[in-house]
């Protein structure tokens, strides 16, 4: 009996690092990085989506809805839990949005081509791969899920994949985005026990390279659970061409991305979370 259960125990363990990274629904597949387990509704939803469930080393970190066709992220969604921040000098992409068959964790695009024998125009087709953002004068990658609010090393390395990263003004980047991811978002977050944050870009009119979309606007989001059971929640948008910060109510930010998007009210979160 004892031996049936180890059995058991082992197969259940292979059936789940087997679930790929690039999934039908975050919502069965990585839901613990919503608050609720919520997804944001439909108003966010581009026609070709990609649902990334971001897998490094076999662990996931954190949930990004992709858009495949503007070759940027709508929106990266993960559990704010700051720690020492540490660059990394390696940059992943998803082996998953080129098909099932590629490695369900993130890699490098030299280790596809070395071990897989992909091309770079298989890579280019289905994602941004790192020559798109060469030679972006004014604009970095810009993290939507950053290394500074994940508590470790590996957590860090995760977020270095380009299926997070939009093409972000440099200045808005190392000035008043940077400001409020160090020092808003620290103060915000005081009293928290959990929180849960969704970081999204709005899609512009122009692109890089005629390959990645170039965002019209970077927007924050998050809701937290206090210890005493309460939630608060607030948001944060800037245009991709100023270097200013305007944080809101949760409200605000939703009827602003509301009008952006134009597909409709947008809600982030359940409920349970705060408008006003």
């Amino acid at each position: 009996m004892m031996l049936l259960l180890l059995l058991l125990q082992v197969l259940a363990s292979c059936l789940w690092l087997g679930h790929g990274e690039v999934v039908t629904s975050l919502e069965r597949s990585c839901p613990q990085f919503f608050f609720n387990k919520t997804l944001p509704n439909a108003a966010l939803t581009p026609q070709n989506p990609g649902w990334i469930c971001q897998r490094y080393e076999n662990k996931y970190y954190f949930a990004t809805l992709y858009d495949r066709d503007l070759r940027i992220p709508v929106y990266s969604a993960y559990l704010y839990q700051p720690g020492p921040s540490k660059r990394c000098q390696m940059w992943m992409v998803e082996p998953q949005l080129m098909g099932e068959q590629y490695p369900k964790t993130m890699e490098t695009e030299s280790y596809l081509i070395r071990q897989f024998e992909v091309s770079i125009q298989e890579l280019k087709n289905s994602q941004a791969v790192l020559t798109d953002y060469e030679h972006l004068d004014g604009f970095h990658r810009g993290h939507l899920n950053p290394c500074s609010h994940n508590i470790d090393q590996r957590s860090c390395i995760s977020t270095f994949t380009l299926t997070n990263i939009v093409p972000q003004n440099a200045k808005l980047n190392q000035g008043a985005w940077k400001k409020y991811e160090l020092t808003t978002m620290k103060n915000k977050t005081k009293g928290c026990a959990a929180t849960y944050v969704i970081v999204g870009a709005v899609p512009g009119n122009s692109f890089f390279n005629n390959r990645v979309n170039n965002p019209s606007h970077i927007w924050s989001s998050a809701c937290c659970v206090t210890p005493s059971n309460t939630t608060k929640a607030w948001g944060a948008i800037a245009e991709n061409t100023k270097n200013e910060v305007q944080v809101l109510s949760l409200g605000q930010l939703e009827n602003n991305l509301a009008q952006l998007y134009q597909k409709g009210s947008v809600s982030l979160f359940g409920s349970a979370c705060p408008r006003q």
